[in-house]
């Protein structure tokens, strides 16, 4: 099952983009990924592109990706080399039911020749980097939203949702809109003890006001080199709870450094990895991915971003300022210093989950408990982030100091970050825990507190009953303030770039160049999935359109469906759609005769439910300060009367307005990939088309 790159196709996919417009580091991969490209064309933040990713990974939802798969009428996989399962999420649950669908999951892989790793190989995440599906300078995704880790070591990972699996499976490609980038430098170097978590527990508590929300990150400054791969990795993955869309470290001597050891390593290990073609006696062994002649291509050819590169803000953090940091309780975006945290005695540890439980956390923890006992009423489970890393520490004797501490070993896998398996919060409990998410229930009972810290702080909270730092870490004295600033540079999207890019009113075949109505306004921002389509509805599978007409905007606005015409423009405020997958949310407002909804921002899970599902969207922040100025934001729906010319492939919105000279909105164009989806009636029904 060897998918060996050659030398040739390694050079051509290191070939900088283009030359007509200077592009940043996450611009540049979806240039070498995005595929049907006009002639020339240059991929900018806020294009909406055709992609045909590296990798795209699975896990426990395989299952459910095989169904939709199944029901779009495939047959069979467009390039079987693409797709990597790998169970990981309920692993602890050895129920019938669930043994059976894994099962089904491994009996799929192998009939269709697709890599297939099981329950106790590892947290897939993890698996993606060791084997090397995700690699530096790559473009690969998941169907899981911590894709974002892949960034540690220089891939573009990001996240999509189950249909873009089944779609990428049949047809090898799916959609993507290049998001706004924000540069972050890190200055200076962590002082001892301070960890990537830390980091990033720092930057999501400082930065809290969605100031990255659905951008991508790329992590730049002085202080990048002194950060090793897996504090790298540590940081690109909860960039997801920062709320971006990825976090893209670059590609520098440590990177190399670290895939030169792997090279070695993958030597030791390729007999148990069945995906690997066993080799003649005497034959050297290569690597499908991890392999000298690529990691050497890294040596050999820069990837970097051009100079001039666009970059919608600028963040600085000096990590000399970042001390042991504590978040929560249930809150990724509250958090203080551990020494500002007085008397909080807990009942869990966890080191578990993708973010903190590889060789190094594991290694850091069992400096702290070694020699020492877990607390009385205090339980403390440990789980590697896989079999590598847990033969890893085991061979260094850390795994058994941690046994003998008193820790309680789970497999390999997610466990209870995800509220599955032993060991979850209980009512009126409290837990320290190095995953990446501590909302209110999600690790077990929502009358539960949960933190979450570095592996150290939890091991030394572990052994002392109460959260505190180890001993190795000086907390005496003042806590410092972590150092930062932002600016904000451009708003990174292909509207603010029309002098420089050519963009046709061209369309394809059945898709409109233009539409026109009246502008329909719901000001309110943060307008969640719940407002516009209720979840007592959500599971009445037998409820038809025209009862979804009915509802719709219900909890939001009871009059709204009562208002709203099929020829209007409907438009919202900021980070429309948030809250729950439910795709409903979508298919409710197309129901109402909703054709197309431009917002200041949306939830990027409401963004690719709705183009999946035909539903056209646009942001314009203009606009929607505008109408607010203008109107104002007490009527929950408003019908302006401002009357508005849409060019839906330039992306221009001409809006007139009786006694106001027309004025003119740029936003981002619908490329051909959202134009094909449209015409075909939903992404399902392109995918029929190409299978």
């Amino acid at each position: 099952m060897s998918n060996r790159y050659s030398s040739r196709t390694f050079r051509r996919m290191l070939a900088t983009a283009t030359a007509f417009q200077p592009q940043n580091m996450i611009e540049k991969i979806a240039q070498r990924y995005a595929v049907d490209l006009a002639p020339n064309q240059t991929i900018r933040s806020g294009d909406f592109v055709a992609i045909r990713p590296e990798h795209v990974l699975t896990h426990d939802n395989t299952g459910a990706v095989i169904s939709k798969f199944k029901s779009i009428g495939a047959a069979q996989f467009k390039n079987p080399r693409q797709p990597v399962f790998a169970l990981d999420h309920d692993v602890q649950n050895k129920s019938e039911k669930n043994l059976n669908k894994y099962a089904t999951i491994e009996a799929f892989a192998g009939e269709n020749q697709v890599d297939f790793y099981p329950a106790g190989r590892g947290i897939g995440h993890q698996v993606m980097v060791e084997e090397g599906y995700a690699f530096p300078g790559t473009l690969t995704v998941a169907s899981d939203s911590h894709s974002n880790m892949y960034g540690g070591i220089g891939s573009l990972g990001t996240p999509i949702v189950r249909t873009d699996a089944a779609a990428i499976w049949a047809t090898g490609q799916t959609w993507w809109q290049v998001p706004p980038v924000v540069k972050v430098e890190l200055k200076n170097q962590l002082a001892p003890g301070v960890t990537g978590k830390d980091v990033i527990i720092t930057l999501c508590s400082v930065f809290n006001k969605d100031e990255v929300l659905n951008t991508a990150i790329e992590f730049t400054g002085e202080g990048v080199k002194s950060l090793h791969i897996e504090d790298r990795l540590a940081i690109a993955n909860m960039t997801t709870e920062w709320g971006a869309l990825a976090g893209v470290f670059p590609i520098d001597d440590v990177t190399r450094e670290y895939y030169q050891k792997r090279i070695q390593v993958l030597e030791r290990t390729r007999f148990t990895n069945k995906n690997i073609e066993k080799i003649p006696a005497g034959q050297e062994f290569v690597h499908p991915r991890v392999n000298k002649e690529r990691v050497e291509q890294l040596a050999q050819n820069e990837f970097s971003p051009d100079h001039g590169a666009t970059y919608a803000k600028h963040l600085v953090l000096d990590l000399s300022t970042v001390s042991p940091y504590i978040s929560g309780p249930n809150s990724v975006k509250v958090a203080q210093s551990v020494q500002d945290l007085k008397d909080v005695k807990i009942n869990k540890a966890y080191l578990v989950s993708c973010v903190n439980s590889r060789a190094s956390d594991l290694r850091q923890a069992a400096a702290v408990v070694r020699g020492k006992k877990i607390a009385e009423g205090v339980e403390f489970y440990v789980a590697a982030a896989s079999s590598e890393v847990q033969a890893e520490v085991e061979s260094t004797g850390d795994w058994q100091a941690l046994m003998d501490a008193g820790a309680i070993a789970l497999p390999a896998g997610c466990g209870p970050c995800v509220g599955l398996g032993t060991g979850l919060l209980q009512d009126g409990e409290i837990g320290i825990s190095a995953t990446n998410r501590n909302f209110k229930g999600r690790m077990g009972s929502p009358k539960a507190l949960a933190y979450l810290a570095s592996p150290a702080v939890v091991a030394a909270s572990a052994i002392s009953g109460k959260i505190v730092a180890p001993s190795s870490i000086a907390t005496s004295g003042t806590v410092p303030t972590p150092k930062t600033s932002l600016i904000t540079l451009s708003s990174a999207s292909a509207s603010d770039n029309t002098e420089a890019a050519t963009v046709s009113d061209e369309t394809i075949p059945n898709f409109p160049s233009h539409m026109t109505g009246e502008l329909l306004f719901c000001p309110a921002d943060n307008l969640n999935t719940d407002g516009i389509y209720p979840g007592k509805y959500t599971y009445q599978d037998d409820i038809g359109p025209e009862t979804m007409r009915k509802v719709v905007m219900e909890n939001y606005d009871t009059q709204f469906a009562s208002i709203v015409k099929p020829s209007d423009i409907l438009i919202g405020g900021f980070n429309f759609g948030t809250g729950s997958s439910r795709e409903q949310a979508a298919t409710a407002l197309l129901s109402a005769g909703v054709k197309l909804l431009i917002a200041g921002s949306f939830s990027e899970t409401f963004k690719r439910n709705s183009i999946n599902n035909g539903l056209l969207l646009m942001e314009s922040p203009e606009l929607v300060r505008d109408l607010a100025a203008d109107r104002g934001t007490a009527k929950l729906t408003d019908r302006t009367g401002w009357k508005a010319t849409v060019s839906l492939a330039s992306g221009k919105v001409q809006v007139s307005r009786e006694g106001q000279e027309d004025k003119v909105y740029r936003v981002g164009s619908l490329g051909k990939s959202v134009q094909e989806i449209w015409v075909a009636g939903g992404l399902e029904g392109w995918v029929k088309g190409r299978i």
